[in-house]
């Protein structure tokens, strides 16, 4: 299918402002515990929109992920375990940051290494080094991580003008140095469901073979990767519901059930929209589809941060501090324009295509 940039971009532009705004819902529930919530969102989000979708996109599921190779369906659960500690960490960076510092400083780890690892895991990093459109391509993604660390300065700035009490105003479990090193881990890990979409190469080739159309030969690999994520946090969220004595939650007749339930079901199928259009959006970037990780982490930390403009989780710092998250904010939205750019470059340009993360390609 012909490579389309641009509109990789608005894919991934819409995937990102789910990413960005699906911890919304969550903040209308009530008299549930975050590990209660979580899991119920979760089971949205990691079991059920991946079937409907893959169920409606995807001709002969079954016998798709019944010819997949054990292997790669082994590398996909794999890989989706470990992103699912990932995933269950990052929560909890929202937890005690905020949205506008959390999603920053966690995205931050994860678009550097979910963008560079598979080029260099492939042995391909030198021959992107070798063309116009490959150098374009990774000038982007530099220009992505320098608008993230603004974003990051900016948070450090908000935490040493803020009082405790103005924080937790906005944050109602504000703690930054419990919440930095949380961002750090689920950052590392987060970027493990790049390398389960390049695991899972196999499964979309497949897909293709029995018909998909190439813009959703991805639906089925999100199945497994997603089958990895919510085992992880199945475990936690229990153990959590045990230690803690929470799992009464799911009968307490003073919650608000059946609110909760869709606030946490509209959270899940949010998040998961996510990762429906980034599978879109990596089908049409071209030769660099590597570089879409960047895209798409860069657009959540732009709509994550406009939120937390809208929810005040600013209020209060200096005029400096929001020069910097506003110049952190364009710089991210400046580099998905260079990286676009890069990828419309080799479409015209006669080298041989790097295999990538959603490809399709063997890892």
């Amino acid at each position: 299918m012909e490579a389309n940039p641009l509109l990789g971009v608005l894919l991934h532009a819409i995937g990102g402002l789910a990413a960005g705004s699906f911890y919304l819902p969550f903040r209308k529930i009530r008299h549930w515990a975050w590990e209660t919530y979580w899991l119920v969102g979760g089971f949205f989000s990691w079991i059920v929109a991946p079937w409907v979708v893959a169920y409606l996109t995807t001709p002969a599921l079954l016998d798709i992920l019944r010819a997949t190779p054990p292997a790669s369906i082994a590398r996909c659960y794999l890989f989706g375990v470990l992103w699912g500690i990932g995933g269950l960490t990052f929560g909890l960076s929202m937890r005690y940051l905020g949205m506008s510092l959390g999603y920053a400083l966690a995205l931050g780890f994860c678009a550097a290494f979910g963008t560079v690892i598979p080029p260099l895991y492939h042995g391909e990093f030198g021959s992107l080094l070798a063309s116009t459109s490959g150098l374009v391509t990774m000038v982007g993604v530099l220009v992505c991580l320098a608008g993230i660390a603004v974003c990051g300065r900016a948070g450090v700035a908000k935490e040493r003008e803020l009082t405790d009490e103005a924080k937790r105003a906005a944050v109602r479990e504000f703690d930054f140095a419990k919440g930095l090193w949380v961002a750090i881990f689920a950052g590392v890990l987060s970027a493990c469901m790049a390398f389960g979409i390049n695991a899972g190469g196999p499964i979309a080739a497949l897909a293709v073979q029995h018909g998909t159309d190439n813009l959703w030969k991805n639906s089925p690999v999100f199945i497994v990767i997603l089958a990895g994520g919510f085992t992880t946090n199945l475990v936690w969220c229990v153990y959590l519901n045990l230690r803690n004595r929470t799992g009464r939650d799911y009968l307490n007749p003073a919650a608000p059930r059946l609110a909760n339930t869709l606030f946490a079901a509209a959270a899940g199928v949010t998040w998961y929209l996510q990762f429906m259009f980034y599978g879109m959006g990596t089908t049409k970037m071209g030769r660099y589809d590597f570089s879409s990780w960047t895209i798409h982490m860069a657009f959540i930390i732009v709509f994550s941060n406009l939120w937390g403009l809208a929810f005040r989780e600013w209020r209060g710092t200096s005029r400096r501090t929001h020069r910097l998250i506003f110049v952190g904010l364009m710089v991210l939205v400046v580099s998905t324009l260079v990286v676009g750019g890069g990828n419309y470059l080799g479409k015209f340009e006669q080298q041989p295509a790097p295999a990538t993360q959603a490809t399709g390609d063997q890892p």
